[in-house]
């Protein structure tokens, strides 16, 4: 069991939506807690809400250069850190048809490439720190592959597949937890902050998103999937629940689903654009 009392926990994106709910939940089991994202003023608006101590170390998680450091400012705090969440990322909103390559490269970029790095310059301190725990926040997406989210997908799959291989090498030898979150639909900003074709941001939010969960509820079902050391769990209901599960236990009846679904998420696509 990673159980959260005393533990130093390092928060990625946590300036919103489910990282932040996070980072409140997590002071709630007296925690310390880094604060990572680009907002700093978000940042240290959160901390000073919260009744534990708090490192707030702002980055860009793309700015490869300086990732090392951060890695070194992060453990020098309290000398180890013991969960680290890779939570940032964004999400896409566009037909890969319309979309500029531009987009994949960025997306991939942010969903991707940046936790594998990140993880990737800490392993040998957690190692040698004798264990530790790495959440990485997927998606429901890294396992349906849903129109409109083609470069996303991508990056939430990869993600997952970098997981488990880093878990088959790291469980048993290290004492290093890996466990891969995949949400479905939770009510925050993602839809609203998703790139378009073009690579700018969406501007707006969609029904489904809105109609989520609360992030606080994600979050404390994510802690306590930490705490129980699973090494995958899906925070989903209904149709989302259904279509990940049916995905490998019924494929043939699953991609027959989602081409439907896919080719009514086309139509409506176009009719939107027409509007714009």
């Amino acid at each position: 069991m990673t159980a959260l009392a005393d533990k130093v926990i390092w928060i990625t994106g946590a300036s919103s939506g489910i990282g932040k709910a996070l980072a409140q939940t997590a002071a709630q089991q007296n925690t310390k807690l880094i604060l990572s994202g680009r907002r700093i003023d978000a940042l240290e608006a959160l901390a000073s809400e919260l009744p534990v101590d708090c490192l707030v170390l702002p980055f860009e998680v793309t700015d490869y250069e300086v990732l090392s450091s951060k890695v070194d400012e992060a453990w020098a705090w309290q000398g180890r850190v013991d969960i680290l969440v890779n939570n940032a990322g964004i999400s896409q909103r566009c037909l890969a048809i319309d979309a500029k390559p531009e987009v994949y490269t960025e997306l991939i970029n942010i969903d991707l490439i940046a936790p594998i790095w990140l993880t990737q310059l800490q392993l040998k301190h957690m190692a040698e720190a004798g264990g530790a725990h790495i959440v990485a926040i997927s998606s429901v997406a890294g396992r349906i592959g849903p129109p409109l989210r083609t470069a996303y997908s991508a990056a939430k799959f990869g993600l997952i597949g970098y997981m488990d291989a880093l878990r088959a090498e790291v469980d048993q030898i290290h004492n290093i937890k890996v466990t891969n979150i995949l949400p479905g639909s939770v009510a925050t900003d993602v839809a609203r902050n998703a790139l378009t074709g073009n690579g700018s941001k969406r501007g707006i939010s969609d029904a489904v998103i809105d109609a989520g969960d609360d992030p606080m509820d994600c979050a404390k079902c994510i802690w306590e999937a930490v705490a129980a050391d699973k090494p995958e769990y899906i925070y989903a209901k209904e149709m989302e629940m259904g279509l990940a599960q049916m995905r490998h236990a019924d494929p043939d009846t699953f991609f027959e689903a989602i081409a439907g679904f896919g080719a009514q998420t086309v139509e409506a696509y176009w009719k939107e654009k027409e509007t714009m």
